[in-house]
This record gives C-alpha cells, structure tokens and sequence, in this order.
C-alpha cells in the first residue's frame, strides 16, 4: 500500500492503482461529469458503480463507498469520526486488510484505494474497491431460486477458510456474501481484523449470520432458506 498526502488528508492506494489517483474520484460529481456511473446499490445509503476505463474491452467496474455511522452515534454525527491516525481509519484499515486477504487468495473484491479527509480532529473517508464481475448478494439469489446442499456446504467451508486465518467480519450477514457460478465471496470488512481464532467470536460471527438470515425469511416468506439449509453450512464450515 502506497500514501499520496493531498490538501485536505490522504490517499491509501494499491500497487495496482494508477498514481494518477486524486480526491475527485471518491465522489459521485466526478463520475458522473464521465459518464461513467454504471449503476448503485441501496442500503441505508447509496453505493454507486463506476467504470473507471471506458474501452469497450475492459469490463472491470469499481465499488464506491462513502463511510457512514449507524446506531445511536449517527444522531450526532453522520459520517464523522474522530482521527487517532491514518492507519486507523476505518477506510484504511479496511482497505489494509483486503488488500492482505486478496494477496493470500481469499475471496474477496480486489481492494483499490481508500480517501481520508481530515477537518480538525475528526474525518471523514471514503473507498473504492473492484466489483465482483457476474455476482449478486445472497438474499438476491435466495430470492429468485434456491441453493443446493452442496452450495450452501460449500458457503460454510468458505466462511471456515476466514475463520482458520482468524479473519473476523465485523457484520457477517446475507447481504455481505456473494455467489457468482462457481464461488462466493465475503464484502464489507469495514471494522474487520485479524483475530486469534477462538470458538467464542467465531461462533458469534455465525449466529450473527443465522439471524440475518431468518430477518431476511421474516420479511420475505418465499426466501429459498430454511433450517436444513443452515445444518448443511454447518456440515460444510465443520468439515471444510
């Protein structure tokens, strides 16, 4: 990982990234005077797809994040977050741990840069990642069609393969695994690191899981998930 100061903080980028990186291109005005926005996602908030090289040829897309706070913190500050250095924030510190996993083969979207912009003592952050070409979240596919038990055998010996290397994910839930044809992927390692593996916070990683799942099932009473599809997780993240 490589830092380039700017004006108002830093940006974190990959060996892979163009040095000709500048702050514009974290927000959605750059983009779009390119017309290169692609398409969003719509969570709590907006995440915008972006096709950074407009050849024909190339198909890549980038992942624009902006950092958001939740909870009761997001009455008093939307997106602001108190700085106790670069290699703290949240965006580089995600952007760090990817950019380990994807070196290391996990399956895990190619991390591009992080922008940090720093007013006083607090900042704010952004990041761009690679999309996953051909994939979607899981409670999209599980929406449409079911998996099989050897896919969601396959989901838990994936999730297994994270834990082994003590990967925690601070918010493992449906919509943070995508399924492509032939592997799935874990997204968001916001507030991710590597841990110790200990039975205790994995264990809680996948109840966390479980209870997205069953949210998930609550809302939409069609979901293709049902408690024999978790025992088969199980079965693969017990024999991975």
């Amino acid at each position: 990982m490589q830092i380039k100061q700017t004006s108002s903080g830093a940006i974190a980028y990959c060996d892979a990234t163009p040095e000709t990186i500048s702050v514009p291109w974290f927000t959605f005005d750059y983009w779009q005077s390119q017309g290169a926005i692609t398409g969003s996602s719509k969570g709590r908030y907006t995440t915008w797809f972006v096709k950074p090289n407009m050849a024909e040829t190339d198909k890549s897309e980038w992942v624009l994040r902006h950092y958001y706070r939740g909870g009761l913190m997001e009455k008093i500050s939307k997106d602001s977050y108190f700085y106790t250095g670069l290699k703290n924030t949240r965006a580089v510190a995600e952007l760090s741990l990817l950019e380990l996993l994807y070196s290391e083969g996990f399956e895990v979207p190619r991390p591009i840069a992080a922008n940090v912009e720093r007013n006083g003592l607090y900042y704010r952050a952004d990041i761009i990642i690679e999309r996953v070409e051909g994939a979607q979240d899981l409670v999209a596919q599980l929406s449409k069609s079911p998996m099989s038990d050897l896919q969601w055998q396959q989901l838990g010996a994936c999730i297994a393969k994270f834990h082994q290397r003590g990967v925690y994910h601070a918010d493992l839930n449906a919509k943070n695994i995508l399924i492509t044809p032939d592997k799935f992927y874990l997204i968001d390692f916001d507030r991710g690191e590597i841990r110790t593996p200990n039975p205790k916070w994995q264990g809680a990683n996948l109840e966390r899981l479980l209870r997205s799942f069953r949210k998930e099932l609550a809302k939409l009473p069609t979901l293709a998930f049902n408690e024999t599809n978790w025992q088969s997780l199980m079965q693969g993240y017990s024999n991975p």
